[in-house]
């Protein structure tokens, strides 16, 4: 009879064997389904291709007026009088008569310098006579002999001239006064601040309102160092002259037509740019496409016409990334292309290497995405092809299932 201490070991070899047989038999079968159709990015493309492009160099400026002045009057007295155009915003054209002064004492002034001159010229008249008695005398007694300037009158006649001219400079200068009493405008503009009114007493050089032409604005433009090679400036012996478009939505959105008139003659040392100024003639008319006429300190958005450059490859701003690389299909894939620059705005960027003509470029915002990503061109049936995978192979039945039943 068998020990019973060889009963436990053989028991367990003979499990051991069972289980080895059963799993052998019944192979577990695979529940993995075919690989997955690699997914295709679907971008919205555009052919590169070469084209002549106008610069537009964005900027920015308040508007300023042409001139602007203190209207001071150069006589005392109380107005009598305004202008139905003296009034804060109101026009006026040049040689209107803004404000009129009391003249009363002015004109007072005149006639006494009217009669001064008129006793002046009595008096010469009576010296000049004396003069010549004086040359007939001397011609009748003086047995040929020279008369001298005393003798003749000659300082006499010289101080009744003298009298005279100071008149006749006194009465120009009365009516001098007397016009002056009269503020009259200096140019067709609009007044801007007004500081006086009707029955005001008023000093000589007192400021009566500040006014500004209206033939003109000007608004002051920095540009970019980066632009300066590319605008045609206003420098001294060009002729070309660079348009500029104004743009402003103070109410609504407006625009007016300018143009560069000057370069400013230093850089700006805050800024480190370069300022130029535009003007706009007749900024003030009225226009029926216009809800308001510009106004002094007006916000302006512009445009300056730079040069035109001659096949050139443009491609939006938003296809570059980084400001250094693009992406391109080829084959149905992405391909990164590094690029360099000319020049940008925020819509159009004017490559200067790194794209050529035929060059399908990706213009769909895109993260950063690898190299070789297949993807799909917007509107042009799929190429991309799925991944092969082998076919699943049939699994092997289990000796159980070969068995008839």
């Amino acid at each position: 009879m068998m020990n019973k201490k060889y009963l436990i070991p053989v028991g367990i070899i003979a499990l051991a064997i069972v289980t080895i047989v059963l799993i052998t038999a019944n192979p577990p079968t695979s529940t993995r389904g075919k690989p997955m159709p690699v997914a295709a990015m679907t971008v919205e493309t555009q052919i590169v291709k070469s084209q002549d492009y106008q610069v537009q160099v964005g900027s920015f400026g308040v508007v300023k007026p042409r001139t602007q002045s203190s209207l001071v009057t150069q006589a005392s007295g109380q107005i009598l009088s305004i202008s139905p155009n003296f009034r804060e915003g109101g026009f006026f054209e040049k040689g209107e008569v803004l404000v009129q002064l009391d003249d009363r004492d002015y004109l007072a002034e005149v006639k006494i310098a009217e009669a001064g001159l008129l006793l002046a010229r009595q008096q010469l008249l009576e010296e000049q006579a004396r003069t010549n008695q004086a040359l007939a005398d001397w011609q009748r007694l003086s047995n040929g002999r020279e008369p001298t300037s005393l003798v003749l009158r000659e300082p006499q006649l010289a101080a009744a001239r003298a009298a005279m001219l100071s008149n006749q400079a006194k009465l120009e200068k009365a009516n001098l006064a007397l016009e002056r009493t009269e503020i009259v405008a200096p140019f067709s503009g609009r007044i801007l601040e007004k500081n006086v009114d009707i029955g005001r007493v008023v000093t000589t050089n007192g400021q009566l309102a500040i006014i500004y032409a209206t033939d003109y604005v000007e608004i002051r433009l920095p540009i970019n160092n980066s632009d300066l090679s590319l605008v045609e400036l206003p420098e001294q012996g060009k002729t070309e002259v660079a348009s500029v478009t104004f743009e402003s939505d103070l109410i609504g959105l407006q625009n007016w037509k300018g143009q560069l008139i000057r370069t400013e003659g230093a850089i700006d040392s805050s800024s480190q740019q370069l300022y130029v100024v535009a003007q706009i003639d007749e900024p003030f008319n009225y226009q029926s496409n216009q809800p308001i006429p510009l106004k002094i300190g007006q916000y302006l958005t512009a445009n300056i016409a730079g040069k035109k450059l001659d096949q050139v490859i443009v491609v939006p701003t938003k296809a570059i990334y980084q400001g250094t690389y693009v992406y391109v299909v080829n084959d149905g894939k992405l391909l990164r292309k590094e690029v360099t620059t000319r020049w940008q705005n925020s819509q159009d960027a004017v490559i200067e290497s790194g794209l050529n003509n035929g060059d399908e470029l990706v213009i769909t915002p895109l993260g950063q995405v690898s190299s070789g990503t297949p993807v799909t061109v917007l509107g042009v049936p799929s190429k991309v092809k799925q991944s092969e995978s082998k076919p699943d192979l049939p699994t092997k039945p289990s000796p159980k299932e070969e068995q008839p039943r």
